[in-house]
């Protein structure tokens, strides 16, 4: 078959090869309760126009976020993105070839690269800054990776708050039997309690800041005992908007900064694809995975922009690769370049504040309710409450009643039953006093009905 060239003997050679007996044994480590041939409950074939209706009618079962009073937050962010975003990222400059290899052709890609990079050294307060990551997640444990080339040593501690999603996609990069990861996830986090576990075995320390219930915290100290102890500080941020009021990683002592982008020019767009944002010293640059451009000149004096560092594995010395990643996040990384582009530095501040503003106001009407506790000191745009009901039923109820309320912690956990009551909530600049007042009145009469 022109798509599936390979033969029965074909299959079977390559099984012996590789010693197994039957191809479901490539998927072994899939859960059981993971149907790997799921069938689904939709007809064979249909006409393009009768499709369309079909998925049209199936997607109406959703509440769609534009519809209803939002409040959901946990690592993805719905922030008004303007209009221009969307016009200025499809302009012909733009529309190049996959990888800019070569410069000559690719001028408008490598630009907007570099301006990329500047803007996100500028957030992060670090040296230097790669062509952007996967996302959040995936750059949490690239930076991991990194620690571990830089220090030489195979211990890694995960602060209790740290995103418990974002701790798995280190946990599953970091899994070799000389690798050890300390993380267990908890709604308490002590600067004291993270230094009394590191030893000379530690190659880094990765805190979320805000973290994962929206907490705020001071770094300094953390990271003046971590370069005594040659431990690198990973700072990562689930929520970029944050950096336009709080201090900067950077100027609190971070080694490699990891951040999640989507907050900017990129929609919610149903979990992905999003944007990875990578900084860290000037010391460590060439350990940085994916790439970095530069600002060169021409033959004739004129300035120009280049690959600069491109340390893949599908380049030329691919042995001296430090990660496998593939590409960058490319129109995700031009999105939010022109999003922040738009906004400039005041625009930038400005929008941080509003989101601050937001999550205030909503806080200030939370804590009054009877039997809703806030456990937060310190926030953002986002923090924890402790409901008088269980929070997945709290947020089921809402959700019928036209609020979608929250991300309740159980739902991110296999061992739910001692954070059963709580909801993390997040208040941006997309919402008004009205959606306040609908989340109030209905959290009422769903907890006391």
């Amino acid at each position: 078959m022109r798509y599936l060239p390979l033969t029965n003997e074909d299959r079977k050679n390559m099984k012996e090869v590789i010693g197994i007996t039957d191809v479901n044994q490539l998927f072994a480590s899939v859960p059981n309760n993971v149907p790997l041939d799921p069938s689904f409950n939709l007809p064979d074939h249909k006409t393009e126009m009768e499709v369309g209706r079909i998925l049209s009618q199936i997607a109406g079962k959703n509440i769609n976020s534009n519809q209803v009073p939002f409040f959901l937050g946990a690592g993805a962010y719905k922030h008004h993105i303007p209009a221009t975003v969307d016009h200025i990222i499809q302009r012909s400059e733009f529309l190049t070839s996959y990888t800019p290899y070569q410069p000559e052709i690719s001028q408008g890609t490598l630009q907007y690269l570099f301006e990329f990079q500047t803007q996100v050294s500028l957030l992060t307060g670090m040296d230097v800054s790669n062509a952007s990551m996967y996302d959040g997640s995936t750059a949490s444990a690239e930076a991991v990776s990194m620690a571990k080339r830089i220090t030489k040593r195979n211990k890694v501690i995960l602060s209790p708050t740290l995103h418990p999603q974002y701790a798995e996609v280190i946990k599953t990069l970091i899994s070799s039997s000389e690798d050890s990861v300390e993380y267990k996830f908890s709604e308490c986090f002590e600067v004291d309690s993270l230094i009394s576990k590191i030893d000379d075995d530690v190659s880094c320390v990765v805190v979320q800041n805000p973290d994962f219930f929206g907490e705020c915290y001071s770094l300094e100290n953390l990271s003046k005992y971590c370069q005594s102890k040659g431990v690198l500080l990973i700072v990562v941020v689930n929520e970029v908007v944050s950096l336009g009021m709080m201090k900067s990683p950077g100027s609190m002592g971070a080694d490699i900064v990891a951040c999640e982008g989507q907050s900017l020019g990129n929609s919610l767009n149903f979990g992905g694809p999003y944007i990875g944002l990578m900084s860290t010293k000037d010391k460590f640059v060439r350990q940085l995975p994916g790439r970095i451009v530069g600002e060169t000149n021409d033959v004739d004096g004129e300035k120009g922009f280049v690959l600069t560092l491109a340390t893949r594995e599908q380049h030329i010395r691919r042995e001296k690769a430090t990660s496998n990643i593939c590409t960058n996040s490319g129109l995700c990384s031009l999105a939010f370049t022109i999003h922040l582009s738009l906004l400039g530095e005041k625009g930038f501040k400005k929008l941080s504040k509003l989101n601050h503003e937001a999550a205030i106001k909503l806080y200030s009407r939370l804590e009054c309710l009877d039997g809703f506790e806030v456990i937060n000191k310190t926030f953002f745009n986002e923090f924890t409450i402790k409901l008088p009901i269980d929070a997945e039923t709290f947020v089921e109820k809402m959700a019928s009643k036209g609020v979608l309320a929250g991300v309740p912690v159980s739902r991110l956990l296999n061992k739910k039953d001692n954070f059963l009551n709580l909801l993390v909530v997040a208040s941006s600049e997309i919402n008004l006093d009205s959606d306040r007042d609908e989340f109030i009145r209905l959290a009422k009469e769903v907890c006391y009905e």
